[in-house]
C-alpha cells in the first residue's frame, strides 16, 4: 500500500471539533502505528534537504518535528502559543480557519543564516505557517521550506506562499 493510502486510512475525521462547522483531522491513529509513523517521519526528512533547525508548530507539529529533527541531525525549535515560552520571544498574531491566535519563538532559537524547516501536521489556511515563517525571518534565519503531513487544498493555504517550498504527504 502507498504511503498516501496508509496516511489517509489512519487519519480520523472528527466533525464539529474544536467548534461547530470544523472537520478536525485527528492524526493520533497514525501516531499509534509505529511503522506508518516512521514512514511519515522518513518521508518528511527525505524531502527536507540540509537544514540547521526544524521548527515544530504547536502542538501536533511537535510530534512530527522532533523525530524529523533527529533524523536530519538538526536542532529542534518549538513554536508555541503565546505565553508558553519562559524566555524572551518574538511573537506573531495570525488568523485561523476558526479564529485568531498568537505564536512565539525564543529570540535566541535561531542563529543568523540558519536554514530552518517548518513542520506541522496540517496546512489549512496557511496562517500558522505564515506566522512561523515570519518568526524565523525576524530572528535572521532562512526558511528552507514547509513540510506538512496533510494539506487541506480547499482552504487554499498554499496560495499565501509564492517563494516557499511546500511539501505535503497527502492533499485532501
Amino acid at each position: 500500500m502507498s504511503l498516501q493510502k496508509t496516511i489517509n486510512g489512519l487519519i480520523r475525521d472528527v466533525p464539529d471539533y474544536p467548534q461547530p462547522g470544523v472537520l478536525f483531522k485527528d492524526i493520533t491513529p497514525l501516531l499509534h502505528d509505529a511503522v506508518a509513523f516512521q514512514a511519515v517521519v522518513s518521508a518528511i526528512a527525505a524531502e527536507a534537504g540540509p537544514v540547521d533547525k526544524v521548527a515544530g508548530l504547536e502542538a501536533r507539529g511537535f510530534l512530527l518535528a522532533a523525530p524529523v529533527a533527529l533524523e536530519l541531525g538538526a536542532g529542534l525549535v518549538p513554536v508555541r502559543k503565546s505565553g508558553k515560552l519562559p524566555w524572551e520571544t518574538y511573537a506573531e498574531t495570525y488568523d485561523l480557519e476558526y479564529g485568531t491566535a498568537t505564536i512565539e519563538v525564543h529570540r535566541d532559537a535561531f542563529a543568523p543564516g540558519d536554514r530552518v524547516l517548518i513542520v506541522d501536521d496540517v496546512l489549512a489556511t496557511g496562517g500558522t505557517a505564515e506566522a512561523a515563517a515570519s518568526l524565523v525571518r525576524q530572528a535572521g534565519a532562512e526558511v528552507a521550506g514547509l513540510s506538512v503531513l496533510m494539506e487541506l487544498t480547499f482552504l487554499n493555504g498554499r496560495d499565501r506562499f509564492t517563494d516557499l517550498r511546500i511539501h505535503s504527504l497527502v492533499a485532501v
